[in-house]
């Protein structure tokens, strides 16, 4: 028997494989299945962003005089039909889970103490145990944190209205990402930084973020000191470069990353933020004890968290397979994709463009917002270091770009590549362009 416990992306894959390979596995889930992706992260995004985008395009037409009219989002509505949606996507995942062979034991939440597992403080026999147990939102600790009137994504469904003002805590993908989202749905929005905004991105990326966040006001290198609430009130008190301030709103919302939900996992190595330590196979310090996802401290990827899942199956069913994380490629949603993959670009030759109009682009050319493409290539041979894009399909562009390098595919192949037209890609055009810039070498 193979006990794992979380439904996510890296547990529900971990258990489909095993079963398929003729394991007995059980996973238990405390609360749904599709973990954090479905129910408070990826999907989330996804529906919120989806609708904000339909208002942007709106609003963009009825500058040009297009239409007239733009419509309002019915907040309560949204809410409703995506939670609907989201359970019809678990109500799948279950079938396709138990279908593979897997048996799912829901709203039990089990403990690891060294190499047993417990499963509502029972012992369970079993032979193997992966924990994908996820992550939390990290939650700053501050005078008020837990007043009325402060979210997260995991409690966004409790918001029963649109607030007039929000306070967004948070620098990083997802706090921009739910800043578009309110500011389009008619909220002013305060997004606080404690660094500099998306402050791993590439610079060249900054300014048409700003562009795309023009109605949320941005505060950085600013530091939420705490939160106070009356009535209905909120007053946000926070510390900037010019000394402490406060800003009154109607709701809170922290978006400041995730954490690891290892508190349950005990007599394991654990870095001290709760990290799960594993091997490239992901195993654990524990024999027979392997862990995968989120609680390892790896990229909060889903992608990467099923990948995890079936390297720590495989190990299991005794076929060795080993985690690789080179040229993983991530993405943020705001009204443009903005998607990047790199390597080693400290010795790359660089070029860039803006966007070609194409579909979801060619209304954008007034604005100059057709998006972006950026290559970057090791001069000697011609491969790929890395790919930025950003447009309406370039997680798509970025992921597959990702693909070719890590099959050593460079910028001389596509010398023969045959693009779809009309299409947003300004990727394809400056692969072509290097590849006649940059002088062949012989082999």
């Amino acid at each position: 028997m193979i006990v794992v416990l979380g439904g996510g992306p890296a547990g529900r894959t971990a258990a489909i494989t095993l079963a398929l390979g003729g394991l007995d596995v059980t996973l238990i889930e405390k609360n749904g299945i599709g973990g954090q992706c479905l129910h408070y992260g990826c999907m989330v995004v996804c529906a919120l962003n989806e609708a904000a985008r339909v208002l942007t395009s709106a609003r963009r037409l009825e500058d040009l005089g297009v239409i007239e009219n733009v419509p309002h989002i019915r907040f309560p509505a949204l809410l409703y039909e995506m939670k609907a949606i989201q359970d019809k996507i678990a109500g799948i995942l279950d079938a396709e889970t138990r279908g593979s062979g897997v048996g799912i034991v829901y709203g039990k939440e089990g403990r690891i103490d060294g190499t047993s597992v417990f499963i509502d403080g029972e012992r369970f026999a079993a032979d193997a145990v992966i924990a994908a147990t996820g992550s939390h939102p990290a939650i700053p600790d501050v005078p008020g944190i837990n007043t009325e009137g402060v979210y997260t994504p995991h409690t966004l469904g409790q918001m029963s209205c649109l607030p007039d003002e929000m306070v967004i805590i948070g620098g990083g993908i997802m706090a921009a990402e739910f800043s578009y989202i309110f500011q389009e749905f008619g909220t002013h929005v305060h997004l606080v930084s404690r660094s500099g905004l998306l402050k791993n991105l590439d610079p060249k990326l900054i300014p048409m973020i700003r562009k795309e966040l023009g109605n949320t006001s941005i505060h950085e290198n600013t530091s939420l000191i705490s939160i106070e609430r009356e009535e209905t009130l909120s007053q946000v008190h926070l510390k900037g470069s010019k000394g402490a301030y406060e800003i009154p709103c109607d709701a809170v919302f922290i978006a400041a990353g995730l954490i690891p939900r290892s508190e349950m996992i005990h007599g394991i190595e654990k870095r001290s933020n709760g990290e799960i330590v594993v091997d490239a196979r992901m195993r654990t310090s524990a024999k027979g004890i392997y862990a995968c996802g989120d609680v390892t401290g790896s990229p909060c990827l889903t992608p990467v968290a099923r990948r995890e899942g079936f390297v720590a199956a495989q190990n299991i069913l005794g076929r060795d397979e080993v985690m690789d994380y080179d040229a993983v490629p991530q993405s943020m949603s705001l009204f443009n994709e903005y998607a990047f993959v790199e390597t080693d670009t400290s010795c790359a030759a660089t070029a860039s463009l803006p966007g070609p109009a194409g579909p979801g682009t060619f209304w954008g050319v007034p604005s100059g917002m057709t998006g972006f493409a950026k290559v970057s290539v090791d001069p000697e041979t011609g491969h790929l270091c890395g790919v930025e894009s950003v447009g309406p399909a370039a997680g798509i562009i970025a992921a597959y770009q990702a693909f070719l390098m890590r099959q050593g595919i460079g910028i001389y192949e596509f010398e023969k590549f045959f693009e779809i037209h009309p299409m947003t890609d300004g990727v394809y055009p400056l692969m072509k362009f290097m590849a006649g810039k940059l002088e062949r070498k012989p082999p």
